[in-house]
Parts: structure tokens; C-alpha cells; sequence
């Protein structure tokens, strides 16, 4: 069995759970992470640019030679309460090395201040600006990490149901799709999650459902009918206690007549693809990105 690398060894005990900061108030934890986040050096070549899409501010992050006519629209993570373009930037670059497209990041409304379904309504936004802007939905993917991942889903959902055209693809990297955390590896997994604990997701959850049913499948896409949704490919660290959500979500999807395509990576943890600077896992994790998004959008 092949082992993981020095480097994911070295990162990983550096690590905190975030169990030991649920008592630390919300604004800090935005500040301190996008503070981090802003001081991240992109890769050479990579551009930024603002984009107003239909009142949501979004950027559009490009590497050397990304092809325009092509676009990874990719709803970042943060638990639904935290998270923004300048979080995911240094992803959103990778994404665009990998892919050889651009990525548009949405800033989506956050709870607790914009609960359910804020979040949802500004994605769907984004997602029908792009279709009036003139670009084919069949060279668009979806992308999402952790919450926005089950973001990502909730928005096809969405769009299914108004009959609207969908994208070529979803990929989902370490989808958060049920918020009624009911997975068995939140158990089984809890001793090897070097990042998230039960205690830190419920408090997250709590924050987004608001008064809502944690089982409506807009919250919880896991819990819903997938049938008519495009191809995905799921990667997910098998340490995380969110694993169950992307296996569970693998098979729901694979029998509602879904091409599925589920990755588990040994020993990784929850959106290990944030160190693709340092981390080859992340850096290998990403080049499937890449094929998988190549293969989708010009096969066709």
C-alpha cells in the first residue's frame, strides 16, 4: 500500500481541530482566515478580475492560457458561514492550472446573518447570469469543496426543477451534503479527522438551517431525488468524518442512472486540495481534476 508523502505527514501536524475553537466568535475566525488567505502568493501567470454578476460580486481567476470560452463555476466552502473569493483564490488558481479554464468564485451571502436560503438564491443567481452572458451550459462545470459542494448540488437541484439547461459536469471535493449529520463516519472517522469535529459542523449547521428541516434536499442534497443531474466526479479524504456524505451521495446518484465517478484518497483530510503548493496528494488530486473537466467539456 503505498504510503503518503513527508510533506502530508509534516502539514498535518500542524494541524488544529476545530473543536478547540468553537469558542472563538465568528467575526475573528473570517478575519484571521482571510487575513491568511490575502497574504497567499498565486502561482506566476495566474490573473484576477472582479465580476458583477447580476448584483453578486464574483472573480473570475485565470491561469496563462485558459481557454475563455470554457468556465469552471466553483461555490467555495466555509461551513456556510465563513469563505469568499479571497479564501478560495489560491484554489481557484490551482483549479484553473489544472483545468486549463477560467474559474468564476461567487461571494455568496453567509449565515448566520443570510440563513437558508440565501446562500442557494445567490448561486442560482450566478448560474443564470452566465446563461444570459451567451456561454453554452455544455461548456460549463460545476465545482464545489465542503459546504460548497452540497452548494453546488442544491443549485442543480434548483435548476432541474425550473426546466433550466444544466451544465456538462459537477465536481465535488469533500461535498458537506447532509446537514442532519447522520453519516456513520462521523463516528468512525471522528479519532482521524485532523480538522473537523461533530460539534464544529453542528454549530454550522445550526447557524445555516435557521428554523428550516435539515432534511429539505435543498439543505441536505443527499436526502434528494438526483435523477436528470450531469456526470460528477467526488473526491474525498478517507479521514474525514464527512466521508459517509460523499459515499452515500456516490450511491444515491450511481442509482439514480448518474455517472458517478467516487475517488477516495487514503489517509487525506477534508479539502486537502488547499495545499496544492506544498502537498503533491493535492497537486495529484487536482491533475483528475483537470482530466475529468477536459474530458466533459470537449467531448462534445
Amino acid at each position: 500500500m503505498k504510503m503518503t508523502s513527508q510533506e502530508s505527514q509534516t502539514i498535518r501536524a500542524g494541524f488544529v481541530n476545530d473543536a478547540e475553537s468553537l469558542d472563538v466568535p465568528l467575526e475573528t475566525q473570517r478575519r484571521e482566515w482571510e487575513e491568511a488567505a490575502a497574504r497567499a502568493q498565486l502561482p506566476p501567470g495566474v490573473t484576477v478580475e472582479s465580476v458583477l454578476a447580476d448584483g453578486i460580486a464574483c472573480e473570475k481567476v485565470s491561469s496563462a492560457g485558459a481557454d475563455p470560452s470554457r468556465l469552471l463555476f466553483h461555490i467555495h466552502g466555509g461551513g456556510f458561514t465563513s469563505g469568499s473569493c479571497v479564501t478560495h483564490r489560491e484554489l481557484a488558481a490551482h483549479l484553473s492550472l489544472a483545468t486549463g479554464i477560467p474559474v468564476l468564485l461567487p461571494d455568496y451571502r453567509l449565515a448566520p446573518e443570510h440563513p437558508f436560503p440565501a446562500a442557494l438564491d445567490d448561486c442560482v443567481s450566478v448560474y443564470r447570469w452566465l446563461l444570459r452572458t451567451g456561454i453554452d451550459p455544455k461548456r460549463i462545470v460545476f465545482g464545489g469543496d465542503s459546504a460548497g459542494g452540497g452548494l453546488a448540488l442544491s443549485t442543480l437541484l434548483c435548476l432541474r426543477e425550473g426546466g433550466e439547461p444544466l451544465p456538462a459536469a459537477a465536481i465535488l471535493l469533500s461535498p458537506w451534503t447532509d446537514l442532519t449529520l447522520t453519516g456513520e463516519s462521523l463516528v468512525l472517522r471522528a479519532q482521524l479527522d485532523p480538522l473537523n469535529s461533530h460539534q464544529g459542523l453542528q454549530t454550522a449547521a445550526d447557524l445555516y438551517v435557521n428554523d428550516e428541516d435539515p432534511t429539505n434536499p435543498l439543505i441536505s442534497p443527499v436526502h434528494a431525488e438526483l435523477r436528470g443531474l450531469p456526470p460528477m466526479l467526488i473526491q474525498v479524504g478517507d479521514h474525514e468524518i464527512l466521508l459517509s456524505d460523499s459515499t452515500r451521495l456516490a450511491g444515491r446518484a450511481e442509482a439514480a442512472g448518474i455517472e458517478t465517478q467516487l475517488e477516495i484518497w487514503p489517509e487525506m483530510w477534508h479539502v486537502w486540495h488547499f495545499w496544492a503548493a506544498g502537498l503533491p496528494e493535492a497537486r495529484q488530486a487536482l491533475d483528475g481534476v483537470g482530466r475529468y473537466a477536459r474530458q466533459k467539456l470537449y467531448s462534445v
